[in-house]
């Protein structure tokens, strides 16, 4: 494992009690760095918190990111427990049920655009000001290939990806003077619980897309998200790292 220095930072990590969630907490905290674990599994952040505190600090926050009150009372909680927020990376996410758009509910859709994409809005609304104050930030923001090329059968999580790239390069520009960075991590497939939801056609399409025929590890994800959340990564904002397995074409 390449080192990589987060001492003394603090990091949020949302949809941190498992998936690719823990397995950035887990790096970060290899790191050197502090985390607050965001999720809204009360069961599983305490057993993320048990089996990751002799790794360094953890802190949890059972959060629900559609709600813009869970997130606000998330932050200051968090600012208690650590003293700032230098590190934010949005990664809760769900994919949604596989359906034609027509044939898609509108519950599904407004359920996945919620937690997809208003989600990291909210984190970011609650934690920029955090990071303002203390003129120093790194902000990631977990997207999808598929917010760059369209998922056939997942409209509404494309959609939502999409939304979170344009989210990244907006957040950039804006921000782009003052110490905090904004970036976005686009993965193929990564190999996590997430899956589940998916039909195994849908799953089947997804591998069929990548040229190293495998999918991705979330150990790797987390490598490509622990750098941009440090200091070597210094003049990258606003910009979209693919994690695809040679999929990605732009």
């Amino acid at each position: 494992m390449n080192q990589i220095d987060l001492k003394q930072r603090t990091a949020v990590v949302t949809g941190g009690a498992r998936g690719i969630g823990r397995a950035i907490a887990e790096r970060l905290l290899a790191s050197g760095a502090s985390v607050a674990l965001w999720d809204m599994d009360a069961a599983a952040l305490e057993q993320a918190r048990i089996e990751l505190s002799d790794r360094g600090r953890v802190v949890i926050a059972e959060v629900d990111v559609t709600k813009m009150d869970s997130v606000q009372a998330a932050a200051d909680a968090t600012v208690n427990d650590l003293g700032k927020i230098d590190i934010l990376v949005n990664n809760a996410g769900i994919a949604g049920n596989n359906a034609k758009t027509w044939e898609t509910s509108a519950a599904d859709w407004e359920r996945v655009l919620a937690i997809n994409l208003n989600g990291p809005f909210h984190c970011c609304k609650a934690v920029v000001p955090v990071m303002l104050k203390n003129g120093y930030g790194r902000i990631v923001n977990i997207a999808s290939i598929a917010g760059k090329e369209g998922n056939p059968n997942a409209a509404h999580y494309s959609a939502s990806k999409a939304g979170v790239l344009a989210l990244t390069k907006s957040l950039g520009k804006e921000l782009a003077t003052s110490g905090i960075l904004v970036n976005a991590v686009t993965p193929a497939v990564i190999e996590t619980d997430i899956l589940k939801q998916c039909s195994q056609q849908h799953i089947d399409y997804m591998l069929s897309k990548i040229p190293m025929s495998r999918f991705g590890q979330k150990e790797e994800a987390a490598a490509l998200v622990a750098w941009l959340c440090s200091e070597d990564c210094s003049f990258s904002t606003g910009a979209t790292f693919d994690l695809s397995g040679g999929r990605a074409t732009y």
